[in-house]
């Protein structure tokens, strides 16, 4: 009678929150991504030389060299901006509704969940936790560099958001 006293059931699974260098890692591994397919769609569009003018203009020792603009930055036209601004957000975004990861975040296990009762986050957190990246890169990024000091590992973005990054095993 009672043969599982002193067994105890395991209790829930402690949360593991995805610290700020696997979560580096993740967006090398997003920006990598990215590139490869934006970059070769920019130089079909633009030649290349939508690559090697920045690159030679930045690798130039020159102060002086600079567009006529006064800037080491320039768009080459509606396409750079559309593909290096408007389409990575969107398909952000968009992981993240859809799978709570971005690539990155999936290949090392991480996935973003609402902090409150840790499912799935809806479009409006998808949304202002993307806009909040901007807040969070405000003087100096330390709203990104918080996720190191944080007790979740939540960045400033995550906080407006009501998000938290958890690791998976």
């Amino acid at each position: 009678m009672g043969g599982d006293k002193g067994m105890s059931k395991p209790g829930p699974k402690p949360i593991e929150y995805g610290g700020f260098w696997i979560r580096v890692a993740a967006a090398i591994i997003d920006t990598i991504c990215v590139m490869m397919v934006i970059t070769p769609v920019l130089m079909w569009i633009y030649g290349s030389g939508y690559l090697m003018d920045p690159l030679n203009q930045a690798l130039s020792l020159d102060p002086t060299n600079v567009d006529e603009s006064g800037s080491f930055f320039k768009f080459a036209g509606p396409a750079d901006v559309v593909l290096n601004y408007v389409f990575p957000a969107i398909a952000i975004v968009l992981f993240w509704i859809a799978r709570q990861a971005t690539p990155g975040k999936m290949l090392l296990k991480l996935r973003i969940v609402d902090a409150k009762t840790l499912g799935k986050l809806t479009p409006g957190q998808a949304i202002g936790r993307y806009l909040g990246y901007y807040v969070s890169i405000l003087g100096l990024f330390l709203g990104l560099l918080w996720v190191g000091w944080d007790k979740r590992k939540q960045g400033w973005h995550d906080k407006l958001a009501g998000t938290v990054v958890i690791q998976e095993k």
